[in-house]
């Protein structure tokens, strides 16, 4: 009897830790984040090309530099390497990082190959492995408007003043 009880005591342990290890999707980050995005940027900020695009900044909460390169980028759940980050992308600790969401990758710097849509859409994060590490779910709004993590790196998303590549 004494035997079974241990048993069924880590059985149990061992089925609630694999179900926290499945439930990362949106809570509480620690590391390499989606922290903002501007799904109608028309007026708010420009690319090196002078164009008002749709961008997503990514926050690194931790205190050591991440390399991007096979990270990927996507707006589609069923194609989550839709954009890979190129060779070399890096970003410091407790940094932003901006790529551009304007199907436009033949433009200097990071230009993803799709646009985020202003009537609402997700924007997905993976790693080299296609493990999703982020993901954003945001519904339809107006332009000039981004949705931000508040607190900076960590909170829960708000529309809101866009703080384009600084603390939220």
């Amino acid at each position: 009897m004494k035997n079974s009880r241990g048993y069924y005591f880590i059985l149990f342990t061992s089925v609630l830790l694999a179900a926290i290890a499945c439930t990362k999707e949106n809570n509480v980050p620690t590391g390499l984040v989606i922290n903002e995005l501007m799904p109608k940027n028309t007026s708010t900020v420009s690319d090196n090309a002078g164009e008002y695009d749709d961008w997503i900044e990514l926050y690194n909460n931790t205190s050591e530099e991440i390399d991007l390169s096979g990270y990927f980028l996507s707006d589609n759940s069923s194609n989550v390497s839709m954009w890979a980050f190129p060779v070399g992308t890096k970003i410091a600790a407790k940094s932003y990082l901006i790529v551009w969401a304007d199907d436009d990758t033949e433009q200097l710097g990071l230009h993803t190959n799709f646009k985020l849509s202003a009537d609402g859409e997700e924007v997905i994060l993976s790693s080299p492995e296609m493990v999703t590490i982020d993901k954003v779910g945001f519904s339809g709004q107006a332009a000039e408007f981004s949705y931000a993590r508040k607190p900076n790196g960590t909170g829960n998303f708000n529309w809101g003043e866009p703080t384009f590549n600084s603390e939220n």
